[in-house]
């Protein structure tokens, strides 16, 4: 694996800088304890220094519902909006700073919590920045959707994958369990040294409410945004 290869006298790696997730921090899902595992070998071993980066989470994590909104459609929530909250960062920002890990030694041997640069932003305050920045302030439509519907799905789902035993059922299960947990726990961190970059959240909107972004099967709800007529707005 990577941590081998780092290790490898072939590669001379010193340093290793490992992008892990900042829900590592209260894991209940299959991937976090896999990150976990990995960080845990990572920091019992004694070849390579190490920093470990946890970001709260990247802007196209909280972007995929443009096209929902540019087509008419409402934007959705869970609960009443105001359940969770983040500050995000973005992919260039945190691209330095891991890359800045290399070199600043007051990073090293280090579990790294990190977020952006915003306050926080309850995902009804990103779903009214997004109205804003594609040119609807005032037009916003919103659907709050029951945080017990994912109990629903995930339970069916689990029953299903239980009986007939069943791969494919058991995955989408857990990828219902993953739903539920960026809707209930908060991806955010408050103290100023764990906040790195300059782009905010609205930034990033306004650039992809003109641009459009590529499709990403994780995240985006359709397929890549067209933007905006400016002489519309």
């Amino acid at each position: 694996n990577c941590l081998r290869a780092g290790q490898s006298k072939d590669v001379g790696a010193k340093h290793f800088v490992l992008l892990s997730a900042f829900c590592c921090k209260n894991p209940w899902l299959q991937f976090q304890q896999a990150k976990l595992k990995f960080e845990a070998e990572l920091q019992a071993q004694s070849d390579l220094s190490y920093s470990i980066v946890r970001p709260t989470a990247f802007f196209k994590s909280v972007s995929g519902q443009l096209e929902v909104i540019q087509s008419g459609a409402p934007f959705v929530m869970f609960g009443d909006g105001e359940v969770t909250r983040c500050n995000p960062i973005s992919e260039a920002d945190l691209a330095t700073y891991l890359i800045d890990c290399i070199v600043d030694e007051s990073r090293h041997g280090k579990v790294l919590n990190l977020g952006g640069p915003d306050e926080p932003l309850t995902m009804k305050k990103q779903g009214e920045m997004l109205f804003d920045s594609v040119g609807m302030k005032g037009e916003e439509k919103f659907f709050y959707a029951p945080l017990w519907l994912f109990d629903v799905i995930i339970n069916s789902l689990q029953w299903a994958a239980d009986t007939f035993n069943s791969e494919a059922l058991e995955n989408a299960a857990e990828t219902g369990r993953i739903g539920k947990y960026y809707a209930v726990e908060d991806m955010l961190t408050t103290d100023p040294s764990e906040k790195f970059g300059t782009m905010t959240l609205k930034e990033h909107y306004d650039k992809i409410a003109v641009e459009g972004q590529e499709y990403d099967p994780y995240t985006s709800m359709f397929a890549k945004g067209q933007g905006i007529d400016k002489q519309k707005m």
